[in-house]
């Protein structure tokens, strides 16, 4: 799964990586938490745009947002048949930009120890994602959004047996054709990403608190080699 993800790129990286005319101007987050609002890139008429949605998808036919907190990912194995996502995959695809996440591996009790999980070169990456445009009865409007996952790659599985799909540069613009529609197609591109290219080592407990937001949330433990790192 996904519940924490990084964005520190600088935005004119991101226009480069993600070939926007422009991105937006935003500080460093180290902590983004559901709910909270995310950089997407979106296919537009003449060429794709970034902006800020609520990460928590809420369907069009929901009676209230509330549901979002529960669709801040939706399974590979299920978008073109639940209810929730099925639309939005065949119509409505965005690329959710990061450069890193967090997860959290059990241990002993109800200890977890969270781990930083990033691209070995540090580059930023996409997630593929799904929005969603919803109407309120006092005609409110909220753009949401949702992080696909897949199985967990060798890197992942010692953590988690879920991580968010990690699409490749070169299947971005596939992602994004609102002409194509066909789930099949759509759903071949959902795969683990290239365990090789990815490293997660662990962190302070400093990021189990949404409201620390800091580079701190990203540093390695001092100790960090009596916690064996994955790879």
């Amino acid at each position: 799964m996904c519940g924490r993800f990084t964005l520190r790129t600088p935005p004119k990286d991101l226009v480069e990586v993600f070939q926007l005319l422009h991105a937006l101007e935003m500080i460093p987050r180290y902590n983004i938490a559901p709910t909270q609002p995310v950089a997407v890139v979106r296919q537009g008429a003449t060429c794709r745009e970034m902006s800020l949605l609520r990460w928590g998808l809420i369907p069009s036919w929901a009676k209230d947002t509330k549901i979002g907190a529960s669709l801040i990912n939706a399974r590979a194995d299920t978008i073109a048949t639940k209810p929730s996502f099925r639309t939005a995959l065949k119509r409505r695809r965005c690329l959710i930009p990061a450069d890193g996440f967090y997860e959290w591996k059990k241990g002993e009790g109800k200890t977890k120890q969270p781990f930083y999980i990033c691209m070995r070169k540090g580059h930023p990456f996409a997630f593929a994602g799904l929005w969603e445009h919803w109407e309120g009865p006092d005609n409110s409007a909220i753009d949401s959004c949702t992080i696909v996952t897949t199985d967990a790659n060798e890197t992942l599985r010692p953590l988690h047996d879920r991580m968010p799909v990690i699409l490749r540069e070169d299947d971005y613009d596939r992602w994004l054709d609102p002409k194509i529609q066909d789930p099949t197609e759509l759903c071949e591109l959902l795969k683990p990403h290239a365990p090789e290219e990815m490293t997660a080592f662990p962190i302070s407990a400093l990021v189990n608190n949404a409201r620390n937001e800091s580079e701190k949330c990203i540093e390695p433990l001092p100790d960090a080699d009596q916690v064996p790192r994955v790879h």
